[in-house]
């Protein structure tokens, strides 16, 4: 059996297809195998922070990315009352060489896959190939399928998310992904712009029920807005990224929230189609490479999804496994390289994204308020801790500005 490419990918999401692109930009062979049959256009809104940003802008990907996302000019939290408590710039707003946006998955994947196609051709991505297993051994890995023929390459890297076949060979006692006591709910729906259009807004607090609302995709008259609804409960919901929620499942925690520049819940009741679905994670993998086969994304590193940082972590850890391999070759030693600087990295975001990611600004207010309205922000908590409480996180991340200015390109 002859090798399909060098670099076999389990999962065609926004990971697999970086890879894919970032693998041929450098001048290095791969194909994507994707379980679904046909491409749907799947999920809500995400952000692609700059560090992110940097590496699909050196893919050539801003000018598509821009005409169907939103740039984020600034972040902004609430209190439950509307209470005004912290704002800062975002992105090139924040004097970032690269922008934030903000976007629906489903165009984000659109324009990965359409770049995929349009340049390593149609047969570059293989739908309804589910991989059942990997083999390996001294000159490559082979690829098992349910319905397909088994495919060969040099090296396999799952990019299958948080419930990864390749992650369940390698780890086959690992358990289910830990609840975190906190279900979401979320949705997209056309509604009225709200602080100037281009404003990322938190509110709230978990314990009574937190917002995250942003715009997503332009629109005449109403651009489309995506919003998560967050709170603590003791059982998780499905473990399912398209199981539908409810509305009665929702309320009475999120009723009531009608603040002068938004009508949170009119905006919710008025959501179509509402998914939901339980905050988990999982603890740091010890390795994530074993001989040929490696995970990236959330095969490899599920975290929170309370940093607006999940793409972006996926995105940099494709561009930098094809750095390894255009300096390595596609070869065990350049995955134990690429692990070897992602795998630490990454496990602090997931463990930062317990503790002390941005929204933390939303619990120390509730925390230290007690929930009640107050006078003045400043008698609750000081401008400078709030400034530092998003500074630290920046820098687990690896956003921070200077620091991704300065940095060399990963290809």
């Amino acid at each position: 059996m002859s090798d399909d490419a060098d670099v076999l990918i389990v999962g065609g999401g926004i990971g697999g297809l970086t890879l894919a692109l970032s693998l041929h930009q450098a001048g290095i062979s791969s194909c994507v195998f994707e379980a679904a049959p046909e491409v749907q256009p799947l999920g809500v809104g995400i952000n692609i922070l700059p560090h992110g940003m940097r590496e699909l802008c050196e893919l050539g990907l801003q000018d598509a990315l821009a005409a169907c996302a939103i740039e984020t000019r600034e972040l902004a939290f609430y209190s439950r009352h509307g209470q005004f408590i912290y704002k800062e710039p975002r992105g090139r707003y924040a004097g970032y060489d690269w922008p934030q946006l903000s976007i629906h998955r489903a165009d984000l994947h659109k324009v990965l896959l359409d770049a995929t196609v349009q340049r390593l051709g149609r047969d570059a991505v293989r739908l309804d190939h589910r991989c059942l297993k990997v083999e390996q051994d001294g000159t490559g890995v082979t690829l098992h399928f349910d319905k397909a023929e088994p495919r060969r390459g040099k090296v396999a890297v799952g990019c299958d998310g948080i419930h990864s076949a390749l992650r369940w060979q390698l780890y086959p006692d690992q358990g289910p992904p830990k609840y975190s006591g906190v279900n979401m709910w979320r949705g997209a729906v056309r509604w009225p712009a709200f602080l100037g259009g281009d404003t990322m807004v938190s509110t709230g607090w978990m314990t009574v029920g937190k917002t995250v609302i942003y715009p997503v995709r332009p629109g005449t008259p109403e651009p489309l807005i995506n919003w998560v609804a967050e709170i603590e409960r003791p059982e998780a919901v499905r473990q399912d990224w398209t199981g539908r929620g409810r509305l009665a499942d929702m309320m009475p925690a999120f009723a009531g929230l009608k603040f002068d520049w938004l009508d949170i819940t009119g905006m919710i009741e008025s959501t179509e189609e509402i998914l939901e679905y339980p905050m988990v994670d999982r603890d740091p993998l010890p390795r994530w490479t074993f001989g040929r086969i490696t995970l990236l994304g959330d095969a490899a590193h599920p975290m929170y999804p309370r940093g607006s940082n999940g793409a972006g972590q996926s995105i940099i850890d494709a561009r930098y496994l094809t750095g390894e391999i255009k300096k390595l070759g596609a070869t065990e030693q350049a995955l134990q390289q690429y692990e070897a600087v992602r795998g630490p990295a990454t496990a602090n975001v997931v463990l930062a994204n317990r503790n002390n990611p941005p929204d933390a600004i939303l619990r120390e207010v509730w925390q230290r308020s007690g929930g009640q309205r107050f006078e003045r922000i400043e008698d609750v908590i000081s401008p400078a801790e709030l400034l530092a409480i998003s500074d630290r996180y920046k820098q687990v991340a690896g956003f921070d500005r200077e620091s991704l200015r300065i940095r060399p390109s990963f290809v």
